[in-house]
């Protein structure tokens, strides 16, 4: 292990599966030996509001917070979300992210219009960007909610920590009756 601290935001909307997403990253890196500090923020995520999860890992970590500009990997659950925190990410960070649109308030009142090209304007910041249709993947494995272990699995490719601590975390925080789809999903996802 190196004394360097990985910085991971998970980012999207309420209702996409980004804190069970958190909670399997954070507990994968912690069976990895690693020390791991995590943070969230909700925002009406009850109701489709954005949301925002930390994951922080390395030797030793204190602050559970991504600085801003330090962000190494950002994973998406939803496009505009994703655009939304870039402000985060170092130069060269990685960014994975869901083709997935889903209207705020603003735009379904019409108040505000859904930015085109949100891709080619990620694309246009960090190169190594991973456009995933999360949901087509996740309903050939098996359910279209488990997108969110699809994307676990791109961004799994990202990380060196070996595939076993990341299904024995699966099996630790997925219920039983849904371990099997979500680990054919999460397969799918680290073979992109």
């Amino acid at each position: 292990m190196n004394s360097t601290v990985t910085n991971i935001l998970l980012v999207g909307v309420g209702g996409q599966g980004i804190l069970l997403a958190s909670e399997i990253l954070a507990e994968t890196v912690m069976l990895a030996g690693y020390d791991v500090k995590k943070s969230e923020i909700h925002g009406m995520s009850q109701r489709g509001g954005s949301v925002v999860s930390h994951v922080r890992y390395g030797r030793e970590v204190f602050s559970p917070t991504v600085p801003e500009g330090e962000g190494d990997i950002l994973f998406g659950f939803e496009l505009m979300e994703s655009c939304r925190y870039l402000q985060l990410m170092k130069p060269g960070g990685k960014v994975i992210a869901n083709d997935l649109k889903i209207q705020p308030p603003a735009v379904l009142s019409g108040q505000m219009a859904y930015p085109d090209n949100l891709p080619e304007l990620i694309r246009s910041r960090f190169p190594d960007f991973l456009l995933v249709d999360g949901q087509q993947l996740a309903t050939q494995a098996g359910n279209p909610r488990a997108a969110n272990t699809v994307l676990l699995g791109a961004v799994s490719r990202l990380l060196d920590i070996p595939e076993e601590f990341w299904f024995k975390a699966l099996e630790r925080m997925v219920p039983a009756k849904a371990l099997e789809v979500n680990r054919k999903a999460f397969l799918m996802g680290r073979e992109l």
